[in-house]
């Protein structure tokens, strides 16, 4: 109901932990670059986990990730891996990349939308974690406009549903090699897909678009996922 239905529809593309490095390169960043083309994002968002913990020579792929650019612009966030990498190098790459980093903040999207991001929490280990409380943070727009949260680890501050429409989340790779999802939902309740909360929120969890590790996935396949709003016909 908080989309104009003169929009007929708003397009958000998420991409998460593509841990672009040592082991993911160019060959899997032009599939998925020519998987969200194909799509058409009015929206493009990134959940974290861009690069890899091990960064190597990452020349050129940034190049690829801002060839894409939607009518709305791009969006990213820290991961765990991007305090790993060393977060200036790294927000320095996911900048080259055309996205705007948001580390504690909201912006308004043309007056459609509202997107928040915040910091993992392992810039807290580092001393590097930047912004106030979600619950602050969320609080400080109204309620007219779709709240887009964006928060790299699938858990919700319990103090904020009701604030936001839809929190977007990865990290946990629906385990990515089966079984160890079933050691990934001792930490994470929800480890891939959607769910509704109290107060009108919900959550979208990803299976992330790369890999960790090895390059391999088990009944965990990698997602580029697109979510439409549509406004509410009465």
């Amino acid at each position: 109901s908080k989309i104009p239905k003169e929009m007929n529809r708003l397009r958000i593309v998420q991409i998460s932990d593509v841990h672009l490095g040592l082991i993911v390169r160019e060959k899997r960043l032009k599939k998925i670059v020519e998987k969200i083309a194909a799509v058409g994002p009015d929206i493009l968002v990134s959940t974290g986990d861009l690069v890899d913990g091990q960064i190597n020579e990452l020349k050129g792929l940034a190049e690829l990730l801002r060839e894409i650019k939607p009518k709305y612009g791009k969006f990213a966030i820290t991961g765990n891996h991007e305090f790993y990498a060393g977060l200036d190098q790294a927000t320095d790459f996911i900048k080259k990349a055309g996205f705007t980093i948001l580390r504690g903040e909201s912006v308004d999207i043309a007056g459609i939308i509202n997107i928040t991001g915040v910091d993992d929490r392992a810039g807290k280990q580092f001393g590097l974690f930047k912004g106030s409380t979600e619950k602050e943070l969320l609080s400080g727009h109204g309620r007219d406009k779709f709240s887009l949260l964006l928060k790299h680890r699938p858990l919700v501050d319990k103090n904020t549903p009701g604030l936001f429409d839809l929190q977007l989340s990865g990290h946990t790779h629906k385990g990515q090699i089966f079984p160890f999802v079933l050691l990934t939902r001792l930490f994470y309740p929800r480890v891939g897909g959607y769910s509704e909360l109290s107060g009108g929120s919900r959550i979208y969890v990803s299976r992330g678009t790369g890999t960790w590790g090895p390059p391999i996935r088990f009944l965990s396949p990698p997602e580029v996922t697109v979510i439409d709003l549509v406004g509410e016909e009465l």
